[in-house]
């Protein structure tokens, strides 16, 4: 009885992390960059997916746009693309085989045939997690590179994404933008003296 909520509990959590490799594989928040001016009007966030990029402008408006050309893409979202359909398609194949060799069903009457067939759902299942954490990791990697690199204009320079938007509320970014501006003057003060 142990063993059969054991195998329940796991191809549960199993079709869970299936649903939400989806849910990563779907959304366009894989990179994100926030363009804030001194003028909070012209704020606004540019999110990167592997299918397509949204920016989304400081009055709330959204646009996304598919990408148009695969080759458009760098080397990791081109990756991710491949294996987290290649991971879907494997947690799609573990559910299905899990379903046929589950103690709870009888598609297959042998218990040695239906553990066989278990561990076999269970390699599916690891696989499509491999899958779907290498492009995840090296997305990651390659957000974390560039953001340290000298090299790479500040403009270029994306976060890891995140699953809610960041604020553009003019209010959170005030306190920002008035030492910002009292720095700047504090420094303008410093050359004139100088001259």
């Amino acid at each position: 009885m142990a063993s059969l909520a054991l195998e329940v509990l796991g191809v549960t959590l199993a079709a869970l992390g299936w649903t939400l490799a989806i849910v990563a594989c779907a959304l366009p928040m894989w990179r994100v960059t926030a363009f804030i001016g001194v003028n909070i009007v012209t704020a606004q966030v540019a999110w990167e997916g592997i299918w397509m990029s949204c920016v989304v402008q400081s009055t709330g408006q959204m646009q996304c746009k598919v990408y148009d050309s695969m080759l458009a893409l760098p080397q990791d979202l081109q990756a991710a693309r491949a294996l987290c359909i290649i991971s879907i398609v494997l947690g799609v194949l573990g559910i299905l085989v899990s379903t046929v060799g589950a103690k709870c069903t009888n598609c297959i009457e042998e218990k040695g045939a239906k553990a066989r067939v278990m561990i076999a759902a269970g390699i599916s299942f690891i696989c499509a997690a491999l899958m779907q954490l290498v492009p995840v990791c090296w997305s990651a990697h390659t957000i974390i590179s560039d953001f340290y690199n000298p090299m790479v204009m500040e403009a270029q320079k994306r976060e890891i994404g995140t699953l809610h938007p960041p604020t553009l509320d003019p209010s959170a970014h005030k306190e920002k933008l008035h030492k910002k501006t009292v720095g700047e003057r504090k420094k303008v003060g410093r050359n004139v003296g100088k001259e």
